[in-house]
């Protein structure tokens, strides 16, 4: 196996941390909501941070299934939209110090990349890594969102139930990190965020406040969160609006509403993963709301 550590970069001498917490996420697995895209995007524009590694994309992308944006101007090429995966240092709101390793899922040498990741956790002396995302569920918007929480020890989650039992499930990166990292002795865990299945397309920003809020119950991490909900009201809002326009709609998720109330108060242990009966599907539920979401975006850009 080829050395990890030659796939970064590193941007100078590497902080001297105690016990930090690593946040990764990472662009192309399933992320209903936009959840962790968005958690992500947040702490970027809200908090100082700096990049400390980089890691050789030219090795794990591969451009043909993700081509990068380039921009022609009248007769030549004048930019191209270049992928980075990176490792940033960042500080909470009360400065406390955390890393955040984000930027596109590799397509190649997963196992070398792992163990990349695995070389900095070392040499940065990282306590807990944490990731977040988002997974699609027949559960209303109008419930708060669930979330199942997954861990390479019990005590790191103690006190969440799951709905889950045993699934197979194509993996991820992410994934894998919490595996191998686990089976080394690190302490490794992640919140999957239930999002309603008929926004799963969508960006909404509920989920991602609850992606942070999750992660800060686990670590005790502080961020700013007030602009997230704001956008996340204003989300709501407009859902609203579409949803009191179409009685099939209206119907809809009063039969969502019904099924995870049930749900809820343990009178029924349905499926929450599944289709419910005699509704939309979610694709038929999803394709209304991409509508009026497209719809609402064009009358913003006039």
């Amino acid at each position: 196996m080829s050395d990890p550590t030659d796939l970064y970069r590193l941007s100078g001498d590497l902080p001297e941390l105690t016990d930090p917490v690593l946040l990764y996420h990472f662009d192309g697995f399933v992320d209903a909501g936009a959840a962790g895209r968005l958690a992500v995007g947040h702490l970027l524009a809200e908090l100082e941070h700096r990049v400390i590694a980089t890691f050789d994309v030219d090795r794990l992308l591969d451009y043909r299934s993700r081509r990068p944006v380039m921009t022609f101007d009248t007769d030549r090429w004048s930019g191209v939209e270049s992928s980075e995966l990176v490792l940033r240092l960042v500080h909470d709101t009360t400065g406390t110090p955390f890393l955040l390793l984000s930027g596109p899922e590799p397509d190649f040498q997963w196992e070398l990349f792992v163990a990349a990741v695995g070389t900095l956790v070392t040499r940065l002396g990282v306590g807990t890594l944490v990731t977040a995302h988002g997974i699609p569920m027949a559960v209303p918007h109008t419930r708060p969102l669930g979330v199942t929480s997954h861990a390479t020890r019990p005590e790191l989650v103690a006190g969440r139930t799951s709905v889950f039992g045993e699934v197979r499930v194509p993996g991820s990166v992410a994934a894998l990190i919490e595996f191998r990292l686990g089976a080394e002795g690190h302490d490794a865990l992640g919140h999957a965020v239930h999002v309603p299945h008929y926004l799963a397309q969508a960006e909404y920003p509920a989920a991602a406040v609850t992606a942070l809020e999750a992660i800060t119950g686990s670590t005790g991490l502080v961020f700013p969160l007030e602009g997230l909900r704001e956008a996340a009201a204003k989300t709501d809002v407009e859902i609203a609006e579409q949803i009191e326009a179409s009685t099939e709609l209206s119907t809809a998720i009063s039969g969502l509403e019904q099924q995870y109330d049930a749900f809820a108060a343990g009178s029924e242990r349905g499926n929450l993963i599944a289709e419910p009966s005699e509704m939309p599907t979610g694709d038929e539920l999803a394709a209304q709301f991409e509508a009026f979401l497209a719809e609402r975006d064009e009358r913003h850009g006039d």
